[in-house]
């Protein structure tokens, strides 16, 4: 009996391409079941350092809105918010501070400067706020983690509340 015949079957019974395939099942099988990857990974993992409370400062440009105040009074009242950091909601954070900013506009001078002054256009339903959160946050050696989102400077937040939904932009970031 010949090893391998002229149809490309071992012993005259099974094809060289059909032991391949089911070996390569098998092997699949085994990788699945037996060597599933790392227990417990995720986005802190073994790099976890700790829960550390955090601060977070971030700017809204340009928000429209009739009258301010009572956004303002609104943030000091409840003193929460939920925010969604990269569309997946974290929950609940602290507002600590909010403060309205000036509006300003950048004239040039003729010796060739700029100079910013109050923005003397009437835009009554424009404001620019400056608001700082705090929360608890996982630090890794990558930076602090909210839910499984990294924050970091940059990153774009929305906040939400009972009467409002907002972006904004994360300015700084204080580890406490």
């Amino acid at each position: 009996m010949k090893f391998l015949d002229s149809k490309g079957r071992l012993f005259g019974i099974i094809s060289i391409l059909d032991l391949g395939a089911a070996c390569t099942i098998v092997l699949v099988i085994l990788g699945i079941f037996f060597f599933p990857g790392s227990i417990g990974g995720g986005i802190a993992g073994d790099s976890q350092i700790g829960t550390k409370q955090i601060e977070v400062d971030a700017i809204v440009r340009g928000l429209s809105i009739r009258d301010p105040q009572v956004l303002l009074t609104e943030f000091n009242e409840s003193k929460k918010a939920n925010i969604i950091i990269r569309n997946q909601p974290y929950g609940q954070i602290d507002i600590l501070s909010v403060k309205q900013l000036p509006r300003t506009v950048v004239v040039p001078l003729a010796d060739g400067s700029a100079k910013a002054i109050p923005d003397p256009r009437i835009d009554s339903y424009s404001s620019d706020l400056l608001l700082t959160l705090g929360g608890k946050a996982q630090v890794t050696k990558d930076g602090p983690v909210l839910g499984n989102n990294k924050v970091k400077i940059g990153i774009p937040i929305e906040l939400e509340g009972f009467n409002y939904n907002f972006n904004a932009t994360i300015i700084d970031l204080r580890i406490k």
